[in-house]
């Protein structure tokens, strides 16, 4: 059994995650109260009592994912799991690359913690609210998408083709692909996706258009954020999100995360490439069961199981020996 663990991005998280571990895990606790240190504030208590709508604010989200996913790691490695012995890869999605990294010994679980918030912060403040969209498109080829995309920058009103912005920003797999850019782009190309079969075009309720290249300021604040904070060679290779390629290159992992910013998270290749370099099983490692719902849908020959709570470590230990 050749094991990746992956770990989820933004849309994963649930006021009361992670609690179950922190009851049972003393090492899992102790990794909240480290970010809690870090952030200088209390994020845990937002993490598990709410309110939603404040642990869904992109500087929260990010940073309190993390948290939940490096719990689940130390409540692992406190019963002799070994993430250099018993794991091929690791990857996340989006933000869970940075956790991902932590886990791997990249970087420390508190300099992860700020960098995720400074991260969430310059990705809010990068486009003014209101000018920016995203959408999901589902069961439409990723060609006829791309199309949609180039026709709307180039038809969306006033400065089109040299203010608009539309591209796609996520490749889920399972048929979904989702779009980012400027509002009147990104409206245009939901409706000509519609118009070239797409089951579905529908606009998210997200803060800013993630993964595009309006994003290029917060992809300036990271580069500088990151050249400040100590970089260790992982443990484990990450497979990057933009060039779906394992490293364990500090300033080449660097790189890719500010690249991160505006380029497309590549999750459908990225479980493409774990079953072609033979990995059978993965693991989601933290909050929900996003990741897990689109490996099945992408190859159904891997294995996957998730590890957020008490009972899910359990059974990891058991299976992974």
């Amino acid at each position: 059994m050749a094991v990746a663990f992956t770990f989820p991005g933004q849309g994963s998280q649930a006021v009361g995650m992670g609690k179950d571990l922190a009851d049972a895990f003393p090492e899992a606790r102790r990794i909240f109260q480290e970010v809690d240190d870090a952030l200088g504030e209390s994020l845990s208590k937002l993490i598990w009592e709410g309110p939603e709508e404040t642990l869904t604010l992109t500087a929260n989200a990010q940073p309190a994912l993390m948290a939940v996913s490096l719990a689940a790691i130390r409540a692992l490695e406190s019963r002799g799991f070994s993430l250099k012995d018993k794991v091929t890869y690791v990857a996340g999605h989006s933000l869970g690359e940075y956790s991902a990294l932590a886990a791997a010994g990249f970087v420390s679980v508190a300099d992860a913690a700020r960098l995720l918030r400074i991260r969430g912060n310059a990705m809010q403040a990068a486009v003014p609210a209101g000018e920016g969209a995203m959408a999901a498109i589902i069961g439409l080829e990723q060609a006829d998408v791309e199309a949609a995309c180039a026709e709307a920058a180039q038809g969306a009103g006033p400065g089109a083709g040299k203010d608009s912005v539309c591209q796609i920003a996520n490749d889920n797999g399972g048929g979904q692909l989702v779009i980012s850019g400027t509002k009147a782009a990104v409206e245009l190309a939901a409706r000509l996706c519609t118009e070239k079969g797409a089951k579905r075009a529908l606009m998210l309720q997200v803060s800013a258009p993630f993964h595009s290249a309006l994003m290029a300021p917060a992809a300036n604040v990271m580069r500088e954020a990151l050249a400040g904070v100590t970089k260790n060679v992982p443990v484990v290779p990450v497979v990057s999100n933009v060039s779906v390629t394992p490293s364990i290159d500090p300033d080449e992992i660097a790189r890719r995360l500010v690249e991160q910013i505006t380029g497309r998270v590549r999750w459908r290749e990225t479980v493409e490439w774990f079953g072609a370099n033979g990995i059978t099983t993965l693991y989601e490692i933290g909050a929900g069961k996003v990741l897990s719902g689109l490996a099945r849908r992408i190859n159904r020959d891997i294995v996957t199981a998730s590890v957020g709570s008490a009972a899910d470590v359990e059974a990891a230990l058991a299976a992974l020996g």
